[in-house]
């Protein structure tokens, strides 16, 4: 019983799972900040062009 016990708690696999997750959400954080801060730029770009062509 002792061995299963020491097997198991040594056994790792699920912190894979986890360290996965917060790469993800690390990824997904930084995506949505550099659509939001290019959207902004591009609406400001955009809206120059227009005022310059009326």
């Amino acid at each position: 019983m002792a061995r299963y016990v020491r097997r198991n708690w040594a056994d790792d696999a699920g912190q894979d799972i986890a360290e996965y997750a917060v790469m993800l959400a690390v990824i997904l954080v930084l995506v949505v900040g550099t659509i939001r801060l290019v959207g902004t730029n591009a609406n400001n770009a955009f809206s120059a062009v227009a005022s310059s062509i009326q």
